[in-house]
């Protein structure tokens, strides 16, 4: 049997990593700037995280979701703690999608409606519910049913209401920086009319923190800076550093009823475990503000380089925008030992590190990329207009 073959892979096979570092199969070492699609949030195989997975995979492993799970409730006391969101209630899964598919059932089980504002370019997954919801007719399949979605202008306020006057919506759900579209950010008072307009019109506010949560932007949500309070949060990726977990944050006027939502495996003995182990390691460690710091140096340091970049973003969610297509610039990137990311963007290059992450190793990345763009193939015509 042959896998079924729907990535397009690099050609390299991960084998260990350490910290922000991974080793390939060849035994070749890379700075991991990129964190597998941003989960990696406290490192490669942190000793915190490895004991208590391995001490709780020696007691029990799985059980489903009909017997109590205490450590699902320690998840959610810490979670609420460090968030700021004690008074919320945490219904927990196993991915981003499945995160953003509940989010939107409970909107509806909540208001009775069915109709949902999303975001031109943002991306909300690949199940049916969240890829009708993702701005990307490419990866959407034939016949998918999109007709209970409408799509706004991101920091375009105008937008979103002349939907709302024409529909009756459920929900309207955003990412406060769009991840895959290339690190577009909401701006904060859009984030704060959009949460005015939801108000007034009766319309559950979804902030899609799957990508920027778990303190990447150097706050516990990206959307904490505006000063919101949404009444649904999706998280995921992050949240368990490489162990699938997810999970909804949903506001206390939202009410539970049996049978609503359901999960085989979600929240399950390990997941919760490493989600646990998560946020003790970013409350231990200080990486929410550290990641703060080095991400404001470090942005900094990205625009200050002799060269045509726009710089997007906040904490260690950065989009290096090029005036050309990064497909070489990224290859050239992993010949000199670094990972970075892509985008539906062509034009841009993530970076999404561990937050962990030293300003030497970011160092290493600054110079690498100086070196390259100050190369006879990037200083090309071809290059320079794209």
């Amino acid at each position: 049997m042959e896998l079924f073959e729907v990535y397009p892979l690099m050609d390299l096979e991960i084998v260990s990593g350490n910290g922000s570092w991974v080793t390939d199969a060849n035994g070749k070492k890379y700075l991991d700037l990129y964190g597998g699609h941003a989960v990696i949030s406290i490192g490669h195989s942190h000793e915190v995280y490895l004991n208590k997975l391995k001490n709780q995979l020696e007691r029990l492993g799985f059980y489903s979701n009909s017997v109590h799970n205490s450590i699902q409730k320690k998840l959610a006391l810490k979670l609420g703690e460090q968030s700021g969101y004690v008074d919320y209630s945490l219904f927990l899964c196993n991915s981003g999608a499945e995160a953003v598919e509940f989010s939107m059932k409970i909107a509806s089980f909540h208001n009775g409606k069915s109709e949902f504002i999303s975001f031109k370019k943002g991306f909300h997954g690949r199940s049916a519910a969240a890829l009708a919801i993702t701005d990307n007719d490419k990866i959407k399949p034939a016949g998918l049913p999109d007709s209970y979605v409408h799509f706004a202008e991101l920091n375009n306020i105008d937008s979103v209401e002349a939907i709302l006057k024409e529909h009756d919506i459920s929900g309207v759900i955003i990412e406060p920086i769009q991840g895959i579209a290339g690190i577009n950010v909401a701006e904060p008072d859009f984030l704060q009319q959009l949460e005015v307009l939801c108000k007034k019109y009766g319309v559950l506010l979804i902030l899609d923190e799957i990508q920027a949560g778990f303190g990447r932007t150097g706050h516990f949500f990206a959307h904490q800076l505006a000063g919101i309070k949404p009444d649904l949060i999706t998280m995921a990726k992050g949240m368990g550093n490489g162990f699938p977990i997810g999970g909804v944050l949903i506001h206390p006027d939202i009410k539970p009823s049996y049978g609503m939502l359901g999960t085989t495996f979600g929240g399950n003995h390990l997941a919760s475990t490493a989600g646990l182990a998560v946020l003790e390691v970013l409350e231990e460690e200080d990486l929410i503000e550290s990641a703060r710091e080095k991400g404001d140096w470090f942005i900094d340091q990205l625009k200050s380089i002799d060269y045509d970049i726009k710089v997007t973003g906040r904490g260690l969610m950065i989009g290096l925008h090029f005036p050309f297509p990064i497909k070489a610039l990224r290859s050239l990137l992993v010949e000199n030992g670094i990972l970075t990311g892509s985008s539906s963007n062509p034009n841009v290059l993530r970076i999404l590190p561990a937050l962990s992450v030293s300003k030497e190793e970011l160092n290493i990345f600054l110079e690498t990329l100086k070196t390259i763009l100050q190369s006879t193939q990037f200083k090309d015509e071809q290059f320079s207009i794209g």
